[in-house]
């Protein structure tokens, strides 16, 4: 029987090997896919990963971020939509129950939040405030240069500024505040060093734009909106940004 165990070891390391050589392979095109904002491409290859080790923090957090983009420019019905933010929002807390001190695994948890509020009651809006916020500073505590993560703080910056008198009382009756900040200027500072830390992202420059434009600062906005409406879309964040821009421009 012994001669036997030693083939089988061989045999069986092989295959194993073989299986992590493919999972490197397969994420190394992912992971190039979503450098190239090909979310729609880089979506089914994270899921074929994530079945393949359901633990590996990269697969988790990646793939939550692909479910949130895939999610907001792929899925038309909106209960879909919100089902495909809600998986990732349960990949992104696996991610970082396995490893905290990963910046992008607290980002995708903001960035699936985030979405998820775009259709949330007012009341889940706040109760989700303080959480994002938290997550968004951890992010940047962890890596200072992480863009998406100052995206999503001005983003949050705006959304507070921008509450209702009713909403603001709830804030304060319900959920004892929220953190410091939540006001337009902090938002442009946000938005401001995203940019600096991806220029050619025009995303982060529509955001701008409409921060000026909420501030009731036009020409500011006008300026910005103008640069991402002449600007050359490359992927679908850049589409969506131009026509956004162009609508606001209008409006200008």
């Amino acid at each position: 029987m012994k001669k036997y165990i030693l083939p089988l070891l061989l045999m069986t390391g092989f295959i194993s090997t073989s299986f992590s050589q493919g999972n490197d392979a397969l994420y190394e095109k992912a992971m190039k896919f979503k450098s190239e904002y090909k979310y729609k491409e880089a979506y089914p290859l994270f899921q074929v990963l994530l079945q393949s080790d359901s633990n590996n923090v990269n697969y988790l957090q990646y793939a939550s971020y692909c479910y949130s983009k895939f999610g907001f420019y792929h899925i038309a019905a909106e209960a879909q939509k919100i089902k495909h933010y809600q998986i990732a929002e349960y990949l992104a807390k696996k991610a970082i129950k396995i490893n905290e001190k990963s910046a992008d695994a607290h980002y995708v948890y903001a960035m699936a939040l985030g979405r998820i509020n775009e259709n949330a009651s007012s009341k889940q809006k706040i109760a989700n405030a303080k959480l994002i916020k938290s997550q968004v500073d951890r992010a940047i505590e962890l890596n200072p240069k992480h863009a998406g993560a100052y995206h999503i703080l001005g983003r949050w910056h705006r959304t507070v500024a921008n509450f209702s008198s009713i909403e603001k009382a709830m804030i304060n009756s319900f959920f004892g505040g929220v953190p410091p900040g939540g006001s337009f200027e902090d938002a442009v500072k946000s938005f401001m060093t995203a940019i600096t830390l991806e220029p050619k992202f025009i995303l982060h420059q529509l955001e701008l734009a409409q921060t000026y434009y909420d501030m009731g600062k036009k020409a500011e906005a006008k300026v910005w909106a103008k640069k991402v409406s002449e600007a050359t879309p490359t992927n679908e964040d850049d589409i969506k940004a131009k026509k956004d821009a162009e609508a606001l421009l209008k409006k200008l």
